[in-house]
């Protein structure tokens, strides 16, 4: 058994997976929101700050990564380029 915790690096899978544009908060929870307490990688994200969250009246709630979060996937995770050139 390994004593790796995974939530960090989902924590940084869910911040990809939102990318540069929100998506609506419906999806994100389906796709995202887990009852195990070993993997709380949205409640992890959002007790960081990594997340933003708006409901317009009358509009469609949604999730955005945060400034905070792009800069923790920026750190974490360069881009692709970045590493190309390397």
């Amino acid at each position: 058994m390994s004593d790796v915790d995974p939530v960090p690096a989902l924590v940084l899978d869910l911040l990809e997976w939102i990318g540069p544009a929100p998506r609506p908060y419906a999806e994100v929870i389906e796709v995202w929101r887990t009852s195990c307490p070993r993997l709380p990688a949205w409640e992890q994200a959002n007790e960081q700050g990594f997340l933003t969250h708006t409901h317009p009246p009358g509009g469609v709630a949604s999730v955005a990564v945060s400034e905070a979060g792009r800069a923790h996937l920026a750190a974490a995770r360069p881009p692709a380029e970045v590493l190309a050139k390397g």
